[in-house]
């Protein structure tokens, strides 16, 4: 018996990398997918329904059961497609896994508009896409021990501020608020929601110069195998995961982590409306100490974004 016996996934950005190896993690341990992968380049341009296609069909050769759709996620008739196919081809939906994305890098100073949108429109309608007709459908079922789960894809690129990715940074930390959001608006449904922030070689790393990766480091194919990031999204999409929910994960290589929420780490108060010297002399006393050792050059040395 696998740990994913009766469920039901979508995986979006299922053709290559991560999504790809998520599809064949899940599909050996006994769910029933829905595989969507527009089939574009890095960029999001083009399109090609060959590697949704074919990773169905890997699917369905080894014995699992998986059908193909090559939509553009970002359409948000693409998501409503991908809720109905669940239901038509296996009558119920358990799991949401948002994986799909695409890079337009550059510095802000020399961002086109028309990439920032791009990036944007991939990243959050995406996964507004899927989610919306499936937490309908949750909602639906009335069902507070459903063990539903949305498995959001954010990036370290958000969590520690990459100097090249302004568009990416700013859509996945969206992503971040969008998950907290779905937490606490769809607990009582019986939903869950997280998100995931990989390090693994993929395509999309694969086009990012190595002097502007976070903590690049030659020859650890293995390590950084999109494979490796495939058993901690098996188990949060499980029945067993319900604990857990609103929160970030880390996965790269051999290991997991857990981000911690934003906090309040430091506070000053007055009396009364401030002076502004006051303020400031408040802020150096209390604020900077706090800030200085939370300033981004410590991030370099972290694990690339994916």
């Amino acid at each position: 018996m696998g740990s994913l016996d009766g469920r039901v996934a979508i995986i979006t950005g299922a053709g290559r990398g991560i999504g790809a190896s998520i599809s064949r993690a899940f599909a050996q341990q006994g769910a029933r997918l829905v595989l969507n992968d527009l089939g574009a380049g890095p960029d999001g341009t083009g399109g090609d329904a060959g590697p949704a296609q074919d990773i169905a069909k890997e699917v369905n050769a080894l014995g699992g059961e998986a059908v193909a759709d090559g939509g553009d996620i970002a359409e948000t008739a693409t998501g409503r497609r991908l809720v109905e196919l669940a239901l038509e081809a296996y009558g119920r939906l358990d799991v949401v896994v948002n994986v799909a994305g695409i890079l337009r890098d550059k510095m802000i100073f020399n961002l086109p508009e028309e990439d920032w949108d791009a990036v944007i429109r991939v990243h959050l309608r995406g996964h507004f896409s899927t989610i919306k007709p499936a937490a309908a459908y949750w909602r639906e079922q009335r069902n507070p021990d459903g063990h539903y789960r949305i498995i959001n894809f954010t990036s370290d690129s958000a969590l520690q501020g990459s100097p090249g990715q302004p568009n990416y940074a700013a859509a996945k930390m969206g992503i971040i608020g969008l998950t907290a959001s779905l937490a606490n608006g769809l607990a009582r449904y019986g939903v869950t929601a997280n998100a995931i922030a990989p390090g693994a070689a993929t395509r999309l790393t694969a086009t990012v110069p190595d002097d502007k990766k976070l903590g690049a480091e030659p020859g650890r194919a293995d390590v950084m195998s999109p494979d490796n990031i495939a058993p901690i999204v098996t188990y949060l999409a499980g029945t067993e995961s319900d604990w857990l929910s609103g929160r970030t994960i880390g996965a790269a290589g051999y290991e997991v982590r857990l981000w911690n929420s934003p906090e309040v780490i430091e506070t000053i108060s007055s009396d009364g409306p401030w002076d502004p010297q006051d303020l400031a002399a408040k802020l150096t006393a209390s604020f900077r100490p706090k800030a200085d050792g939370l300033h981004p050059s410590i991030f370099m040395a972290q694990l690339p974004p994916t």
